[in-house]
């Protein structure tokens, strides 16, 4: 079976093909196929985590969350996080450090989510997507933490890169 697109709207698409398992069975699959984010984690020179409250019409609420984007086809990652921190964050970066890959939703998704730590930031302009709405606030890694245990946090990219920022040992003490 050759791959099929059953869906496809903007840069993502759905797509069946057959797969071999590592078993040798072979098996019917339906991909949705992603060109992958960036998760930027902007930290403020006093040491606040830079987030978003978005409103985010797929489940009808506000969430809290990291910056986040799309690549677009043949972007340059780190280009990529400096444009969507400017979008959406108003924000610059002097110094960017790369912090590895997530697998959001491997089960059924190839997207792969690209961590970036931004410092050093400065006002920036940028415009927003026409499905965006937002507000842009800081938190110290100790409001964080309670936001977290309080459920106020959901947004599983956020959690994720927040954990592995502390794994790290990136982020300000509070």
């Amino acid at each position: 079976m050759t791959a099929q697109t059953l869906c496809q709207w903007k840069g993502f698409s759905v797509e069946q093909d057959t797969h071999q398992l590592p078993d040798g069975r072979d098996i019917t699959f339906t991909t949705v196929r992603h060109p992958g984010a960036v998760v930027i984690v902007p930290i403020t020179d006093s040491g606040e985590l830079v987030l978003l409250r978005q409103y985010r019409p797929a489940i009808g609420r506000w969430i809290l969350e990291f910056p986040a984007g799309t690549v677009e086809k043949g972007e340059d990652l780190q280009i990529c996080a400096q444009r969507e921190l400017a979008e959406e964050a108003k924000f610059a970066a002097g110094h960017w450090q790369p912090l590895g890959e997530l697998l959001p939703v491997p089960g059924f998704c190839d997207e792969v989510q690209h961590i970036f730590l931004a410092t050093q930031l400065s006002p920036a302009e940028g415009e927003l997507d026409a499905d965006e709405v937002l507000e842009v606030l800081t938190l110290p890694v100790s409001s964080f933490l309670e936001k977290v245990a309080g459920n106020e946090i959901q947004d599983a990219k956020t959690l994720a890169v927040f954990l592995k920022m502390q794994a790290l040992g990136w982020l300000p003490r509070s």
